[in-house]
Parts: structure tokens; C-alpha cells; sequence
């Protein structure tokens, strides 16, 4: 049965794309392998439910065929018939055991929908980067470097010695594709499957890369640029499409980057709101007063009204979070009044004459 994309990221069919992203950030960060409660399996499948409902045209297509592969069968499938039991075995068929691959027979029915002649992908990979509190908010850049495989360097993903030209493969006689004749279930089915030796371009070097030996890839270090955005919160997940590991004939891979951002001291965060606290003056409290606040844009002024009440908040606006709208939120100022500890007699004295006052 194919999986439902929708039920995986918890979204319903109308779900819009910043929706649907939200719902895998929240995901992906729940699951993540290197989270300790995660789980890897789970994280790969909203990892694949993000990457089809993300593409407007892998969506438009799983929305009308159910896959991403062209039209399929109902939820079914042969009248509701369960052919998982014979999956990539043999099966006992009038008393002759016929060795067949549902996953080949499927290809050839429905345009390559598991038949093996689909675009090879690479994997996936996942770092985590940190980032400090003021980053986090306002956005940064950074470059780091993966081991992992990528396009070839030396000969540019050709597979191709410098100089040396391309030729017809001698395996698939340039189609790209092998194809087979093999008895099923259902008679003889021809099935395809992508040339193991030119990898599906249908050409290989007469003379292969001394690097990467005719593959087009190779290991290899990669500085990558990451754009972290403004706005980001601790745990979030950043996609970068096509920077995880090459295969060769195929597409490469996403980049997964856990972000941990340090805490701040000085600052809580809710949401677009900034929270911070000023200590003030018991007097300055009674009277009102100037103080001079820290901000992650630098200092402001701000004005105590007189009769402010212990962990009454000052609104500063646009000193917060940036939204997605091009706006920031707001930085709240707790008041912490200070009350001294030792009284002067002095001062006593004047208390006192407060207290008559009815203070």
C-alpha cells in the first residue's frame, strides 16, 4: 500500500506548503537520530513525505497517481489481492516454482514505480551546527566542511580520464537500460533495469578517471555555504537539496542541519517576544526614572513611570524576533525592584515619616 504523505506529516490534503513545512520541522526534530529518544525510521519517512509535498510537481503528481511514479492500482491493488508475501522470493505457480521481483513486474506495469529503472538518489546527510543566541535571531552565515561523496573533482562527474573521450557502452549498447525477459505469475514480463556500467547515460570513458575510477564520484571534503535565516529556534532543521552524497547516474541527496542555539543569559525568548529584566531603585520605583536597557541592537533608554509595580513589564516595539513578514516582535522589560538590605538611620527616619503619610 503507498504510503500516505499527508497522515506522516500530520497535515490534511489542502495543507499549504508553509504548513507543511512546519509540520516537518516539528518532525524532524522529534525524530532525529541523534536526539536521544529519536528514531531513524520515522525520521526517514517524513523525510520523505516533506521531499514529495514540498515539489509542487512531485505533489501534483502523488495528489493525482498516489507516487510520485505515474498511475497506480487502488490501495488494493489486483482486487485487494496481498502479493507482499511473494515480494523478491519465488512462488509455487501450478506446481512450478517461478522465480520473479514484484518490484520489477510493478516497474514494467506502471512507468517505473519500483521497477528498478526510477533516477538513482543519494543519501541523505545530517550535521549540527551551533549558533549563539543573537545568530539565532537575526540570521548568520556559515561554511563548513563534510566528508561524504560528491561529484568527482577531477574529472567533473564525467568518469572521463582528461582527455579522453566518451564511447558507446558496450553493455547496454548505448540505451542506458538493460532489458529482461523472466517468467511471473502473469506470463512472461519483460522488465528494465538502469545499465550497472554507464550508470543510465548510455556512454562510458574509454579511458576512466584515475580518481574516481569511472564512477563520476568520489570521497571527498566539500565546503558548503549555509544561509541560516533569521528567526530560528533551538532543534530546528535547515534543508539544503542536493548537497548530501552523489551515486553516480543519479541525483544527490539532501543536507540536514540540526541548529543549537546557545541560551542567553540576559534574554528568554516566546515566540517573536524578547524577555529581559531591569533591576531599578525602590525610590526610582516611587518616583519614576531614566534607565539605560540592553538590547540586541545595543542600548536603549527607557523611561520608569513613577508607582511601577515589582514585575510590571515596559514594552519596547521592534526590538524582538524577526517574523517571516519582514517585521520583528517586541522586547518586554520586566521590573525588578531592588529593596535595600540595611537602612541608614537616616533613612530609617524618613520611612518612617512615609509610613505616617499612609506609604
Amino acid at each position: 500500500m503507498a504510503k500516505n504523505y499527508y497522515d506522516l506529516l500530520g497535515v490534511p490534503k489542502n495543507a499549504k506548503e508553509e504548513d507543511i513545512k512546519k509540520a516537518f520541522r516539528t518532525l524532524a526534530h522529534k525524530y532525529h537520530p541523534d536526539k536521544k529518544g529519536g528514531d531513524e525510521v520515522k525520521f526517514k519517512e517524513v523525510s520523505e513525505a516533506y521531499s514529495i509535498l514540498s515539489d509542487k510537481k512531485k505533489r501534483a503528481q502523488y495528489d493525482a497517481y498516489g507516487s510520485t511514479g505515474g498511475p497506480q492500482g487502488g490501495a488494493g491493488g489486483f482486487g485487494g489481492f496481498d502479493f507482499s508475501g511473494f515480494q523478491n522470493g519465488g512462488f509455487d505457480f501450478n506446481g512450478q516454482n517461478v522465480e520473479f521481483d514484484l518490484g520489477d513486474i510493478f516497474g514494467e506495469f506502471f512507468g517505473g514505480a519500483g521497477g528498478g529503472r526510477g533516477q538513482a538518489r543519494g543519501r541523505d546527510v545530517s550535521i549540527d551546527i551551533e549558533l549563539s543566541f543573537k545568530e539565532s535571531i537575526f540570521g548568520t552565515e556559515r561554511r563548513v566542511v563534510v566528508s561524504k561523496i560528491g561529484v568527482c573533482e577531477t574529472c567533473e562527474g564525467s568518469g572521463a580520464k582528461k582527455g579522453s573521450k566518451m564511447i558507446t557502452c558496450t553493455t547496454c549498447d548505448g540505451k542506458g537500460e538493460i532489458r529482461e525477459t523472466r517468467n511471473s505469475i502473469f506470463g512472461q514480463v519483460t522488465t528494465a533495469r538502469v545499465c550497472p556500467k554507464c550508470h543510465g547515460r548510455g556512454q562510458m570513458p574509454e579511458v576512466a578517471c584515475p580518481t574516481c575510477h569511472g564512477e563520476g564520484v568520489a570521497k571527498r571534503q566539500e565546503e558548503i555555504h549555509i544561509g541560516v535565516p533569521a528567526g530560528v529556534s533551538d532543534g530546528e532543521m535547515l534543508r539544503m537539496p542536493g548537497k548530501g552524497e552523489a551515486v553516480p547516474g543519479g541525483v544527490a541527496g539532501e543536507l540536514y542541519i540540526k541548529l543549537h542555539v546557545k541560551q542567553d543569559p540576559a534574554f528568554t525568548r516566546q515566540g517573536t517576544t524578547l524577555i529581559t529584566s531591569l533591576a531599578i531603585k525602590l525610590t526610582d520605583a516611587l518616583l519614576g526614572g531614566t534607565y539605560g536597557v540592553r538590547t540586541l541592537d545595543g542600548e536603549e533608554k527607557v523611561a520608569v513611570p513613577a508607582g511601577i509595580n515589582h514585575g510590571e513589564m515596559i514594552r519596547i516595539k521592534g526590538k524582538g524576533v524577526p517574523s517571516g513578514r519582514g517585521v520583528r516582535g517586541d522586547l518586554l522589560v520586566r521590573i525588578d525592584i531592588t529593596f535595600p538590605k540595611k537602612l541608614s538611620k537616616g533613612a530609617r527616619d524618613l520611612i518612617e515619616k512615609l509610613r505616617t503619610e499612609g506609604l
